[in-house]
């Protein structure tokens, strides 16, 4: 077992527009997208046109960005970009 101390996740104590800002930027950098593409009500697969592998991509980066591992459960249940920040939120550590 290592010494190590655990580093706490990026956005353990982020608020909600920081952790949108940061998703959003994910989208637009992953996906090429446009800041206005990437609004909060958004549909990843209808208006954002982004497919199932797409959305593996996606919880790939977001968890390499966030220490968060976003289950199978998760995923399916991801519609909108609000969607992946709620989910974000919900699996933030506690303090």
């Amino acid at each position: 077992m290592s010494d190590t101390p655990t580093a706490p996740t990026p956005f353990a104590d982020a608020d909600r527009e920081t952790i949108l800002a940061e998703v959003q930027q994910i989208l637009i950098q992953t996906f090429q997208l446009s800041e206005a593409d990437v609004a909060p009500e958004k549909n990843l697969y209808t208006d954002l046109d982004l497919d199932s592998l797409d959305a593996i991509d996606m919880a790939a980066e977001l968890s390499n960005r966030t220490q968060i591992k976003f289950e199978n459960d998760d995923l399916r249940q991801i519609r909108t970009v609000n969607d992946v920040v709620e989910t974000i939120l919900r699996k933030q550590p506690t303090p």
